[in-house]
Parts: C-alpha cells; sequence; structure tokens
C-alpha cells in the first residue's frame, strides 16, 4: 500500500479518535514568535514520579515539578520519543503514547512542547544513530514508507490528546543521518528523503507547527556545514535549526560566533534544544546560561533549553542535572532563568 492511501486509513481512524475527544482538542497556543523561549526537557519526570522522586521548591514546598519550573520562567518543555522502546526507567519509556500524555499534562500546566523524534527504539545522537529494531532490515524504500507511517500516526496520537505541538524535530543530533545505514549523511539522498518524510507528514497534521533539524556540536562548523549542506542540495526541508551544546566558560562566547554562523548562511532561526551543566557547579552553569541566553537574543536566536534539569540522584547517573539530591530543591543554575 502506498503512502498516500495508507496515510488516508490513519487518518480516518485518527479523526474517529479524535471526535471522540473533541472537548479537549482547544490547541494549546505556542509561545510566541515575539517571545524568547526558555525551557526544560524533562522526559524523565513520570518515570521519576513512577519511582517515588519528588520535588520541592526554592523554599522547602513540595510541587509539582511543572510548576517549580514555571516560576523560574520556564515557558516550554521538551519531551523526546522513541518507536518501540524497553521499560527501563532511565533508557526506555518514551512511547508516543507516554509522550503525548506527557505532552497533555504540558498543555493543561500552559507550557507548549516540542516533540524530539529519535526514530530509535533507544538513544541517538551525534555518535549513535541505530534504526528501530522493527526497520533495521529494511530497505530505503521500505523504510521510507515506515517513517511516512511512524510519523503521521505519532502526530494524530498527539492530536487526539489534545495537543498542537509547538514545535516538532525530526531526528535527535542527526550529524551523521538517521537510520544507520540506510538513511547515513554518506548517503544523502536517502537521509532526506526520510527526513522530508517525517517533515512532510509533521505539516499534514500540524501545519503551523514548525520543524526542526537537530546538530550536535556547534563548535564544529565542519559537522555542522557537512550535514545541512548535504540535505539542503538533496531538498531538505526544515524551518528551525536546532543545535546542542553544553559549552561552559571562555568556551561560550566561540560557541555562539557559530551559531550566529550557522542561522546566516542558511537562513533558517537558530534554537538552542540542549544545554546543561555540572551539577557540583550551578554557579557555573547560572552564568553559562545567562550568556548562551543573552548571546542568542543578540543574534535573533530563539531561545533555550536545560536538558533534563529535574534529575537527581540515585534515580541515574547523569551529572549535569539542577536539582540537589540531598533537599530535592532546585540549584542555584536555574537562576539563569531569570532576569535574563
Amino acid at each position: 500500500m502506498d503512502h498516500i492511501s495508507r496515510r488516508t486509513a490513519l487518518k480516518a481512524a485518527g479523526a474517529g479518535a479524535a471526535a471522540l475527544a473533541l472537548p479537549s482538542l482547544l490547541p494549546a497556543t505556542p509561545a510566541s514568535a515575539a517571545t524568547f523561549v526558555k525551557g526544560a526537557d524533562v522526559s524523565w519526570l513520570p518515570q521519576m514520579e513512577a519511582n517515588g522522586y519528588t520535588f520541592y521548591d526554592s523554599s522547602g514546598v513540595q510541587r509539582d515539578l511543572l510548576t517549580i519550573l514555571k516560576g523560574y520562567g520556564i515557558n516550554a518543555i521538551r519531551l523526546r520519543t522513541w518507536v518501540n522502546p524497553s521499560s527501563d526507567p532511565s533508557n526506555g519509556h518514551c512511547s508516543i503514547d507516554e509522550t503525548a500524555a506527557m505532552a497533555k499534562r504540558c498543555k493543561s500546566a500552559g507550557l507548549p512542547v516540542d516533540i524530539d523524534f529519535h526514530f530509535g527504539d533507544t538513544w541517538n545522537s551525534a555518535g549513535v544513530q541505530n534504526p528501530p529494531a522493527a526497520w533495521a532490515s529494511m530497505s530505503y524504500s521500505q523504510m521510507l514508507q515506515a517513517m511516512y507511517d511512524y510519523v503521521y500516526h505519532s502526530m494524530n496520537v498527539i492530536k487526539a490528546n489534545g495537543v498542537t505541538p509547538g514545535w516538532v524535530q525530526i531526528g535527535n543530533e542527526t550529524n551523521g543521518g538517521i537510520c544507520h545505514p540506510v538513511g547515513s549523511v554518506s548517503k544523502p539522498a536517502q537521509m532526506t528523503g526520510l527526513l522530508n518524510a517525517a517533515y512532510d507528514m509533521v505539516k499534514e497534521v500540524f501545519p503551523s507547527t514548525p520543524v526542526l533539524v537537530h546538530l550536535a556540536q556547534p563548535q564544529n562548523l565542519n559537522s555542522v556545514y557537512g550535514f545541512l549542506d548535504a540535505y539542503k542540495s538533496n531538498g531538505g526541508k526544515w524551518d528551525i535549526t536546532a543545535l546542542s551544546s553544553y559549552a561552559s566558560g571562555s568556551n561560550v562566547t566561540g560557541v555562539l560566533s557559530n551559531m550566529a554562523a550557522i542561522q546566516s548562511k542558511y537562513g533558517k532561526p537558530v534554537m538552542q534544544v540542549e544545554f546543561g551543566g555540572r551539577y557540583d557547579r550551578p554557579d557555573r552553569t547560572r552564568t553559562d546560561m545567562q550568556t548562551f541566553i543573552t548571546g542568542l537574543k543578540n543574534f535573533g536566536g530563539l531561545g533555550l533549553f536545560y536538558w533534563e534539569p529535574e534529575v537527581y540522584s540515585p534515580f541515574n547517573s547523569y551529572a549535569s542535572g539542577a536539582w540537589d539530591p540531598a533537599t530535592r530543591r532546585p540549584t542555584t543554575a536555574l537562576n539563569g532563568f531569570l532576569n535574563a
């Protein structure tokens, strides 16, 4: 069955689900284009809560995490999603159904969401781009069909939950392409075909939602330019260039200069969708965040997301959260969002 007829069948099913949920089908109001996005990726939150982790504000009052974050001026949330994830608390969950439920919760809190497709069953990043196990033996044409179906279905799940995403990322840190080896950057036509299929399906369900491609390590312009040149020259579609950077101290200025160069070269606004700093150096992280936010605003960047600030030991060993495990309160790192 070609992707048009498959999409038609899925659309009919999605419409039926949506009809049952009409009272809640009021779209989230995305942050205004003039509003600088101050965000946080909190994809671990449901698993932390399920395992008994709680959160306190700076005064020691237990509150919902989203309420605490809003108190720091955070106005958007980023949520990853995997295709067929395991049940591991740190490295699994985040199926589209779980992600949609969390997106609905964010909408209720007045927070638009950035949906981050990894196109895998677990982590994909600059150094790892493994396809979902169910796609691993597919040819390009088969994988293209799978991409159409998966993204279209996923967007309709989000829609049936009454949420219009503020943004959607097609891939996570895709410097090397996606779904190796079929969608590797060394096979740029195939890579672009897969990503364009994802772009088209986001737009079919949510025509006004901006779509992001996401690159890591803007300190390495050759890597970022290598992907974007290949993608653009093969007809790649995107609205915003998303970048990850965990730079600190004297390195921040150079990274900001590169971000501005990327924005200028491709004519697409830049958004920093990942930032973080060492848990044991919160004042340094606060200062770095303030420098990034000021720099992004200066060249017209759209915003900055802190990656998993809510995590604290012993949930896992991630060392760049912004929560104190002894008090379960935020560290001073989050003050970087205030008055910035």
